[in-house]
């Protein structure tokens, strides 16, 4: 068992709490990005790292993340989606610490994370920039904007790590846009790609660990929507409350997994 392993299953349980008590949230795509959030913030970052969440209807797993770094407490998750919160559905202002940006319109988060990155060399700092993007946010000409910049400017200090989950708001990224899988459409543009299971620790801190010295990074995640839900890798996962008996099932399960 990798040691990572139990602080990932907490945060799913905890995750799927904050969701159901909420009645709120995608889950779906929480749960499909949140296995490379916990590697990301406990075996990756540094503290003068600096994260930016563009697929801001992910926000639950990055609260939760935060939460299992002791950077959150219960009383905070216990607002989420609640009104006067903090902690909306998708991160907005500058009240959490980490939350650099107000996210969530598809698109800005790879131009943000750029700024950052190029602000950081020119600076001469050794701080490293991370971007979490949605697969079907790159329908957004913005993020290949921000990745032309990215490669001419020769940003390798900027990792962009996209949730290739396969699965959008209204369908599938095939049937919407006629493709699975981003990785030639990237290389194309002449980043540094890393290709990795999103759902396995050692394979995504491997991927992230292969950065170019001349080039911006993108680490495709391969992903399934709503992993452990009763509606894994469908389109029902995208943002649906969970009933008493989806979230039992659910709970089970992943208690079930961390005991195999």
């Amino acid at each position: 068992m990798n040691s990572l392993d139990p602080i990932i299953a907490k945060a799913r349980r905890r995750l799927l709490d904050l969701h159901y008590v909420a009645r709120s949230g995608h889950i779906g795509g929480n749960f499909s990005c949140i296995d490379a959030l916990v590697t990301l913030y406990h075996a990756v970052m540094r503290p003068e790292d600096r994260f930016v969440l563009s697929k801001g209807h992910s926000a639950g797993a990055l609260y939760v993340t935060l939460w299992s770094m002791g950077r959150l407490s219960d009383d905070q998750l216990a607002t989420f989606c609640k009104d006067d919160t903090v902690l909306p559905g998708h991160p907005s202002g500058t009240a959490i610490d980490g939350v650099l940006f107000s996210t969530g319109s598809l698109g800005h988060g790879p131009s943000l994370a750029a700024g950052l990155s190029l602000a950081a060399r020119n600076d001469k700092s050794t701080r490293h920039i991370f971007c979490l993007c949605s697969d079907g946010e790159w329908q957004e000409g913005s993020c290949w904007e921000a990745l032309i910049f990215s490669v001419h400017q020769r940003l390798n200090n900027l990792t962009i790590l996209i949730d290739q989950n396969g699965w959008q708001g209204f369908g599938s990224t095939s049937e919407i846009v006629s493709f699975s899988d981003l990785s030639s459409r990237v290389t194309s543009f002449g980043a540094n790609l890393i290709s990795v299971d999103g759902h396995d620790p050692v394979a995504i801190m491997e991927g992230l660990s292969k950065r170019s010295s001349d080039r911006p990074n993108v680490v495709i995640l391969n992903t399934m929507k709503g992993r452990g839900l009763h509606f894994e890798d469908r389109l029902e996962s995208h943002y649906l409350p969970l009933s008493d008996e989806q979230y039992a099932a659910a709970k089970a399960r992943i208690e079930s997994e961390q005991r195999s």
